[in-house]
């Protein structure tokens, strides 16, 4: 896994093998970021990255220009590793929350301008979760939630849904508010 763009363009994310993590491939972030970069100013975009893993969308982010990306993922290695990470790269712009992402969800005050969620394929919750970051009232205005998941799902009929864009096996379904 790579940095595509941006100032830290083409520097390698080199996880253990240990972790539990289904990485966004290179070619699903890059055709992600291409989407982004006709719908946000990075410069001005605050970014809540939930189920971050290895934080590969929160460096991706960070990269690009945005001042603020929250982390969040409730693996301890997961996490060690995005602190390490963006300490080698420096990059105070990430801060990095060890927690259930659903909790956060339920008990977070800020606002945000983009949240990009990248659950387990397999987790229970994965249909809940738009109708949860608009019930919680967790973007700004006009803000922007991504939501990666597998084919099971069609988001199609939530009513902030405006786009679902496929790349092999990765979906990514965009709502706005």
């Amino acid at each position: 896994m790579r940095i595509i763009s941006g100032i830290y363009k083409g520097r390698r994310l080199n996880p253990p093998n240990n972790l539990p993590i289904r990485p966004t491939t290179d070619m699903a972030k890059e055709a992600l970021f291409n989407i982004l970069n006709n719908i946000i100013d990075y410069e001005e975009t605050t970014a809540l990255d939930l189920f971050a893993g290895i934080g590969n969308i929160s460096f991706e982010l960070v990269s690009r220009g945005c001042p603020e990306v929250v982390s969040v993922d409730n693996n301890i290695k997961c996490i060690d590793f995005i602190k390490k990470t963006a300490e080698q790269l420096d990059m105070p712009e990430i801060s990095v929350i060890k927690t259930d992402a659903y909790k956060l969800i339920q008990t977070i005050s800020k606002k945000f301008d983009l949240i990009f969620a990248d659950p387990p394929y397999d987790n229970a919750g994965i249909a809940e979760l738009p109708q949860m970051i608009f019930d919680n009232d967790l973007l700004n205005d006009e803000g922007l939630f991504v939501l990666e998941h597998p084919d099971d799902y069609d988001f199609s009929e939530h009513p902030n849904f405006f786009d679902h864009r496929v790349y092999s096996r990765v979906n990514f379904s965009f709502f706005q508010k």
